[in-house]
């Protein structure tokens, strides 16, 4: 796992952390610690990423999000979703497309994951360089706008899974 983030990691040279400051597309929600947690799977087609930001949307309504990062956080979650859409499952294969929303009271992070084929680690490693290539842009968007991320296989080693946090202000 390629962790951006906390400055914790091994190797510094693949740490960043921001300066300053089936087919079942219903949600559930459940409470996990002082967080809400909703779990979101949508079929891997670009028209289902509608319902990942109206999800956010509702989120917003549980705690009040500014303008401005509602659209930031939007942007991010579609970037990650699209990224899921058009990698992980290529040539028609069928899939899902997972997503986690965990809403803190002073962060919110959001988890991405799929079961398709991922992305090479020399990617992954380019764009914790700095060198963009035209599949890296939604990697550096998403680390444009959030506080912290994550991303690499998931636990299982089946598939790709990308986790941001964005801190929230009171």
């Amino acid at each position: 796992m390629e962790r951006i983030g906390d400055g914790r990691e091994p190797n510094p040279a693949r740490t960043w952390r921001k300066r300053g400051a089936i087919a079942s597309s219903s949600p559930t929600s459940t409470a996990n610690g002082d967080a809400r947690t909703v779990r979101l799977t949508i079929p891997a087609k670009a028209e289902y990423i509608t319902l990942v930001r109206l999800a956010l949307s509702g989120l917003s309504n549980l705690r009040p999000l500014d303008e401005e990062t509602l659209g930031d956080l939007k942007l991010a979650v579609t970037e990650a979703c699209s990224n899921s859409v058009r990698h992980a499952y290529r040539h028609g294969r069928e899939g899902a497309v997972q997503v986690v929303y965990e809403l803190h009271s002073d962060r919110l992070v959001v988890e991405v994951s799929d079961e398709g084929k991922g992305f090479p680690a020399e990617q992954s490693l380019a764009v914790t360089e700095g060198s963009l290539t035209e599949g890296g842009l939604g990697i550096a968007i998403i680390r444009e706008l959030a506080d912290e991320l994550e991303f690499g296989p998931r636990e299982n080693g089946k598939g790709s899974r990308l986790r941001f946090v964005k801190f929230i202000e009171e």
